[in-house]
C-alpha cells in the first residue's frame, strides 16, 4: 500500500483508540484498517500499537512515530496547496484558542473582523484557562501567556504583561495600605480558582535577590478571573491578576496596584501555531492581523 496512506490509517486508529472508530472515519472496512496498520508494523519491524479487547493505545515507538507522521503528512498537505494555488486564498475551518479574559477582550474582535474580510473561513473559537495541546486538541492558533516550553511549535512574541496586586481605593483606606509584601497577611485575600487552591505570590522583597514565596490563605475564592476583578472592585479584598485584565478598572480608577516595586518580570505574550515552514492562507492571514492588533494595544506594552 502507499505510504502516505498506511501513515493516514495509523493516524486515524490512534485517535480514534479503536480500529473499528477509525474505519467508520476514513470510510474503509475493519479488515482494511487491520492489514493497513500490520503492513506499516511490518515495513517498520515494531509495534506501534497495544490491542487489548477494550482499546487501543500506541506503544512508545508509536507515540514518537505518530508526531512524525502528523508532521510528514501536514507538509505534504502543504506542498499540494502551494502547487495547485489553494494557499493563496483563505478558506476551510480556523480553530483558535486563548485564555479566556484574554479571548474575549482581545482575539474575539479580531477574529469578527477576520471574518469579514475572508468569507471563506468558518471559525471555531474556544477560550479556556488552562493550556491546550494544539495537535491533540486540533487547534491551529493559541495565544500563550508565560515562557514557552521546549516544543515544535511556531511562535511570535505579541507583547507581555505583568503580575500585579490590587484593591479598590476605598478598600485600603479602610484597611491599610499594605506597604511590604509582610503586610500582606493582614488583608483579606480573594483569589481566582484557576491560579491556585493554596496561593503562593512569589514577591522580591530586596532588589536582585531570588523571591519570597507568600501563602496567603484566602477569604474567598472564585472560579474565574472575572469574579475576582468583580470582588475587589467593590471593595471586599486584595487580589492579584495579570495587568490585561484590571485595565479597564484601573482607568476607571476603580482598582489601584500596589507593592509595583516587589513584582516579578513581566510575561511574556505569543501567538503559537502548529503548522510548519508554510503555513496556510488562512493561518497566515490571521496570525498576521491579531499580531499587528496586540501589537498596539498599550495595556500588552
Amino acid at each position: 500500500m502507499d505510504r502516505f496512506h498506511l501513515m493516514t490509517v495509523f493516524i486515524a486508529v490512534a485517535d480514534a483508540g479503536s480500529f473499528a472508530g477509525a474505519a467508520r472515519h476514513l470510510r474503509l472496512s475493519p479488515p482494511a484498517v487491520t492489514r493497513a496498520v500490520a503492513e506499516l508494523e511490518e515495513r517498520l519491524g515494531v509495534r506501534l500499537l497495544t490491542r487489548t479487547t477494550r482499546m487501543v493505545g500506541v506503544t512508545e515507538a508509536g507515540a514518537s512515530y505518530l508526531d512524525d507522521c502528523r508532521r510528514i503528512l501536514q507538509d505534504l498537505k502543504e506542498a499540494d496547496e502551494s502547487a495547485t494555488g489553494l494557499a493563496a486564498t483563505p478558506r476551510g475551518q480556523l480553530n483558535v484558542t486563548a485564555p479566556v479574559l484574554f479571548g474575549r477582550l482581545f482575539v474575539l474582535p479580531t477574529l469578527l473582523d477576520y471574518l469579514e474580510g475572508y468569507p471563506e473561513v468558518n471559525a471555531n473559537a474556544v477560550f479556556l484557562d488552562r493550556i491546550v495541546n494544539l495537535v491533540d486538541e486540533g487547534f491551529d492558533v493559541a495565544v500563550r501567556i508565560g515562557q514557552l516550553p521546549d516544543s515544535s511549535l511556531r511562535a511570535a512574541r505579541v507583547g507581555q504583561v505583568r503580575r500585579v496586586i490590587c484593591g479598590s481605593p476605598d478598600y485600603f483606606e479602610r484597611h491599610g495600605w499594605p506597604m511590604h509584601p509582610d503586610d500582606l497577611s493582614r488583608h483579606r485575600i480573594v483569589m481566582a480558582r484557576g491560579l491556585s487552591l493554596q496561593p503562593a505570590w512569589t514577591l522580591f522583597p530586596v532588589a536582585g535577590e531570588n523571591g519570597v514565596s507568600y501563602r496567603l490563605p484566602p477569604r474567598l475564592v472564585i472560579n474565574t478571573n472575572e469574579g475576582a476583578v468583580e470582588a475587589a472592585a467593590a471593595g471586599w479584598g486584595v487580589t492579584r491578576l495579570l495587568s490585561y485584565q484590571i485595565a479597564p478598572q484601573l482607568e476607571r480608577g476603580e482598582l489601584v496596584t500596589v507593592l509595583d516595586d516587589f513584582e516579578a518580570a513581566p510575561l511574556p505574550v505569543h501567538i503559537v501555531h502548529r503548522e510548519g515552514r508554510r503555513p496556510t492562507a488562512k493561518v497566515r492571514a490571521f496570525i498576521d492581523l491579531l499580531a499587528e492588533r496586540l501589537r498596539g494595544e498599550a495595556v500588552l506594552r
